[in-house]
C-alpha cells in the first residue's frame, strides 16, 4: 500500500529575493575592495635589496695572425 503525503503548497515565494540580495552584497564587496585595494597596492613601495654586482676581469684576447710556416 502506498502512502500519500499531501503537504500544503507554499504561500509565498521568497527564494529569489535572498539570492538577489546576496549577489548585490557580493558585488558591493568586490567594488569596495577594488576601490580601496588597488590604490593601496599602488602606494606600497617596492622592497629594495642592494646586491653588489660582481666585478669580472676579462683578459684581452691574443690572436696570432701570422700564417704558419709553409713547407
Amino acid at each position: 500500500m502506498t502512502t500519500i503525503v499531501n503537504s500544503p503548497s507554499p504561500t509565498s515565494d521568497s527564494g529569489g529575493y535572498g539570492f538577489l540580495i546576496g549577489i548585490l552584497i557580493l558585488v558591493g564587496f568586490v567594488i569596495t575592495l577594488l576601490y580601496f585595494g588597488i590604490p593601496a597596492l599602488q602606494r606600497m613601495n617596492p622592497v629594495q635589496v642592494n646586491v653588489e654586482t660582481p666585478e669580472i676581469n676579462v683578459p684581452a684576447p691574443q690572436i696570432n695572425v701570422e700564417s704558419p710556416p709553409s713547407e
